[in-house]
């Protein structure tokens, strides 16, 4: 798939027009919705926002097209998520654009996983194991107490870009913080009853939100990362469900529903739907909506409200 992309890209960046007259906003892209988001609290109209993923894809696979590297190529910084979670498509993107100014180790490329501390560490690399992150479980978007982690990095990133606006960049990012922290403790004691709570999801990336809100997690009806499930995987699942009394299985809104919703019937446990990034549903667009609609829904599946 990358090799037949990659003519493609390439002939679209070689055909762009020269960069004269460009405007003096910086010119950001995000990998995910969750990031362009926060850029634009830090920095306002001081910058052009776009984000490749549009919030519904699987972080894992976003689809590659010719127009990313155009993008790209006209990109002061590129804004990501880091822990090799973009492996799949932003390499590629990044050679791509022939954009020396966002590849990895410039200033302009901002990596906001750098003051996350990662869970699930491996402590052995083996691709028995299915697709194991060697730097840990990279789906920390979905614990919004790393949000303000995440702000500091694109404060710093930005910063550095932009020295004369640093300070409007750090007291944006201040105030963007301060919200997330009010909304932070409002989540807390709405998520009361989620303590506890068991759960499957599909793929091994709501371990962030389980350990914010107490949930734990039984099993994923993947049998590995990125392995897909068989019928004895599933059988023994639902077994194990039943045994436990699972209460949720949770599916990502980019993993097939069908199955999922088997296996909730099967083991009596009531089925869920979450987004995994802003822009998964309507009503999250920003990622405080979409940190709100998760809590929100989750509650909801727990308590019959």
């Amino acid at each position: 798939m990358l090799r037949r992309l990659l003519p493609l890209l390439l002939v679209a960046v070689a055909l762009l027009p020269s960069d004269a007259g460009a405007a003096k906003k910086l010119r950001i892209v995000a990998t995910i919705p969750d990031l362009a988001d926060m850029t634009r609290q830090v920095a306002g109209d001081l910058v052009d926002v776009s984000s490749i993923a549009t919030g519904v894809e699987d972080i894992h696979a976003v689809p590659m097209k010719p127009s990313f590297a155009v993008v790209l190529n006209r990109a002061d910084a590129i804004i990501l998520m880091g822990l090799e979670v973009e492996h799949a498509f932003l390499p590629a993107l990044l050679d791509a654009s022939r954009n020396p100014k966002i590849q990895r180790d410039t200033p302009g490329y901002i990596d906001t996983s750098i003051y996350v501390r990662p869970l699930e560490m491996p402590t052995r690399l083996d691709r028995s194991l299915g697709d194991i992150h060697p730097m840990g479980n990279p789906h920390y978007n979905l614990d919004p107490g790393n949000g303000k982690n995440m702000v500091r990095a694109i404060v710093e990133g930005l910063s550095r870009l932009d020295p004369g606006n640093a300070a409007i960049f750090k007291k944006n990012g201040d105030a963007y913080v301060a919200k997330l922290e009010e909304a932070l403790a409002r989540w807390q004691q709405e998520a009361a009853p989620l303590k506890g709570k068991k759960f499957v999801s599909y793929h091994p990336d709501l371990i962030y939100l389980a350990e914010r809100f107490g949930l734990v997690q039984v099993g994923t009806i993947e049998i590995r990362p990125g392995v897909d499930p068989t019928p004895s995987h599933v059988a023994d699942l639902i077994e194990k469900m039943r045994q436990s009394k699972t209460d949720l299985v949770i599916r990502e809104k980019h993993y097939p529903a069908s199955l999922a919703e088997t296996v909730a019937r099967s083991a009596g446990a009531k089925l869920v739907e979450l987004p995994t990034m802003s822009g998964g549903q309507p009503e999250t667009k920003t990622y405080i909506g979409f940190i709100d609609y998760n809590v929100r829904t989750l509650v909801k599946a727990v308590t019959g409200g």
